[in-house]
């Protein structure tokens, strides 16, 4: 097994570990303090498995954790990186489909999460958003964090199961 790939996959646990430890806090400064590992060892791993779209989002996202986590995260911002994920990340998507499938993955959900506040379509959202992240960090061979992803499915599935009307 190449070095990288074994770096790439310490990198990508730290992430999916920093992911699992933000959906247990209670406070959304914690939430977001947690939420600021995962793209921070996203980019790491990112850099290291050479997914170039999936850095651009990871960086921008990490920038967009930290405004959040600050209370200096406006809507106005939120729509520059928005498009700035979207733009830099096609330019600089080198695994085609699936480098495309990160960028949708992100640009889908913070669409959906400034376009509805309700909490099912939010978790639809979030099951679609991992699906598509699940595909390509498994392509990307990051298996810790694709493994993240699927429980994150599976676990968001049932709460929309729960909560149902």
């Amino acid at each position: 097994m190449p070095t990288s790939l074994i770096i790439g996959n310490i990198f990508s646990l730290l992430s999916a570990i920093c992911l699992a430890v933000s959906v247990i806090k209670k406070s959304k400064k914690d939430f977001m303090y947690w939420q600021i590992g995962d793209p921070l060892f996203g980019i790491a791993t990112c850099i290291v498995l050479s997914a170039y779209a999936a850095l651009v989002i990871s960086v921008v996202c990490l920038v967009r954790n930290i405004l959040s986590y600050k209370n200096k995260l406006t809507k106005n911002l939120t729509y520059l990186l928005l498009i700035a994920s979207v733009v830099i990340g096609l330019y600089a998507n080198n695994l085609g489909g699936i480098g495309v499938m990160a960028v949708l993955a992100s640009a889908g959900y913070t669409v959906c999460i400034y376009l509805t506040k309700n909490e099912q379509q939010m978790r639809w959202a979030m099951v679609v958003n991992q699906l598509l992240w699940f595909i390509h960090n498994f392509y990307v061979q990051a298996y810790p964090s694709a493994v993240a992803c699927i429980v994150l499915c599976v676990w968001t599935s049932i709460q929309i199961y729960q909560n149902r009307k």
